[in-house]
This record gives structure tokens, C-alpha cells and sequence, in this order.
């Protein structure tokens, strides 16, 4: 039941970051959601590797690289989902990574509790 709350609340999450960037467009609640269940499984398979392949580069960066293997993670589930998840550039990508990780440490701490 958690993790159903959780996904709605990213949904809601990447919803707002819809609102708040011009470049960053979801159409509607529904892609919102299957964009989070894509990131939801991208962020368990696919996240481990990258940060492992960029550890280097991660500890030279004091970990702010985490948000470009996030910005990455946002672009795949763009090219899966195609003209209903439209990020435009990598700048949006990085900064969209950023809000997003915010949301989730407050998303985080709504539902452990």
C-alpha cells in the first residue's frame, strides 16, 4: 500500500515540476503516473550500474553527479513514454533531477511514517 502512495505522490511530484518548468511537459495525470512506475523500476535496475560505472566522477563531485545519473534515469523514461513526456535539454533534465530529488526526500518522509 506504501509504495501505491508513493507512486501516486511522485506522479503528483513530476506534475508540479510540469507546472513549474516550461520545457518539462506530461499530459495528465495518467502519464504522470506510468512515467513514475518507469522511474520507479529504472531507479531499481538501472541507477545501481550507472552510479557504480560513475563512482570516480560521483566522489570527485562530492556526490552532485548523483543529479546528472538522475537528469539520465528522467531522459530514458522520456524516450519510453515519447511525445507525452517531453523534456526539453539536458538543463531541464538536471534541474527537473534536482526539484524531483527534493520532492522525494519530503515524499519519503510522508510515507515511512
Amino acid at each position: 500500500m506504501r509504495w501505491i502512495a508513493s507512486l501516486v505522490l511522485n506522479a503528483l511530484a513530476l506534475m508540479l515540476v510540469d507546472y513549474l518548468f516550461e520545457g518539462f511537459t506530461t499530459n495528465g495525470f495518467w502519464v504522470a503516473l506510468l512515467a513514475s512506475v518507469i522511474l520507479a523500476v529504472l531507479n531499481t535496475t538501472v541507477k545501481p550500474i550507472l552510479v557504480l560505472l560513475t563512482l570516480p566522477i560521483t566522489v570527485l563531485t562530492l556526490g552532485l553527479f548523483l543529479f546528472v545519473i538522475n537528469a539520465i534515469t528522467l531522459m530514458f523514461t522520456q524516450a519510453l513514454l515519447g511525445e507525452h513526456f517531453v523534456i526539453e535539454g539536458w538543463f531541464v533534465a538536471i534541474i527537473a533531477a534536482i526539484v524531483l530529488s527534493i520532492l522525494n526526500v519530503v515524499i519519503n518522509k510522508l510515507t515511512r511514517d
